[in-house]
């Protein structure tokens, strides 16, 4: 399945308590994507926490905005990676 890194803006910040509440909110945008094919891998957040830069499995950019969209979650820009790591040349 495609690999795509989905960045996204939060003019106010993306605010996700360490807590129950954080996990539920978590897990519901998991399950959210289900439904689309698109599994949330993970995700990296800007200091300021107002742009995140998340990776996704999906099987088109089309599915990650429709989960996107059903999530309530904005995307700024798609773009379709493959792996490049240093151990690979060794």
């Amino acid at each position: 399945m495609p690999r795509y890194i989905v960045q996204r803006t939060f003019d106010n910040g993306l605010v996700i308590p360490v807590s129950d509440e954080g996990a539920k909110a978590c897990r519901s945008v998991d399950s959210g994507n289900a439904g689309y094919g698109v599994n949330w891998v993970h995700s990296y957040v800007s200091l300021d926490k107002t742009q995140t830069f998340c990776v996704y499995d999906a099987p088109s950019p089309e599915a990650i905005r429709q989960a996107a969209a059903a999530n309530g979650l904005p995307v700024d820009l798609i773009t379709e990676v493959t792996v490049l790591d240093p151990y690979f040349y060794h």
